[in-house]
């Protein structure tokens, strides 16, 4: 299966190319919260499409599901960031929770992870905390703004609440990821293709 190579995407007008939409669909009108997030992710696409920016996406998102409670889950070198978020999101009506990645003080030394600077004091990114942090305070959807590589993944397997990026990480290409692949140069010259 290597659907990306794909020049057709017969999918998009319905075409099975695996077999998998009977299992899909029999998930899908078995599992209530993942058919109740599906409708209200396709009424968002439809609605907001090449309209709304992803914040104000998941602010619709929030409100069609009736959720009043949303977390952010953000990285210390994004805190001006999650504020804005935070600001935005109360002036909406919901209650915030936000909780940064260096909560705890955690140590790196305690669990023998490695330092950016050896000679400084470094506390780990506790995502794990983040979620217990969030799973605790009751929200209903969690929003991860910035969170490291892996960090995003940690904190999506222990979060209770369902999970999505507002910003993703990415320090050499301001914050955009997807810059890697829209620059011919880039992909040449770094990744090789």
């Amino acid at each position: 299966m290597k659907c990306a190579y794909c020049q057709n995407k017969e999918c998009y007008q319905g075409k099975d190319c695996f077999g998998y939409r009977d299992k899909s669909l029999e998930a899908i009108r078995a599992d209530e919260k993942a058919r109740r997030i599906s409708e209200v992710a396709t009424s968002i696409e439809s609605d907001g499409y090449m309209k709304w920016c992803r914040v104000y996406e998941v602010i619709e998102f929030a409100k069609r599901m009736g959720f009043s409670h949303i977390g952010i889950a953000f990285c210390v070198g994004m805190g001006k960031e999650a504020e804005a978020l935070q600001r935005i999101l109360e002036k909406y009506g919901f209650k915030v929770t936000s909780v940064c990645c260096k909560m705890g003080g955690i140590m790196k030394e305690e669990l023998g992870f490695k330092k950016i600077k050896p000679e400084r004091k470094e506390a780990i990114c506790n995502s794990i905390g983040q979620a217990i942090a969030l799973n605790e305070a009751g929200t209903e959807l969690n929003l991860i703004v910035g969170l490291c590589v892996g960090h995003d993944i940690v904190f999506s397997m222990y979060s209770k609440a369902p999970v999505t990026t507002v910003v993703v990480k990415d320090r050499v290409l301001a914050h955009n990821p997807a810059g890697a692949l829209y620059s011919g140069y880039y992909r040449r010259n770094v990744f090789g293709v």
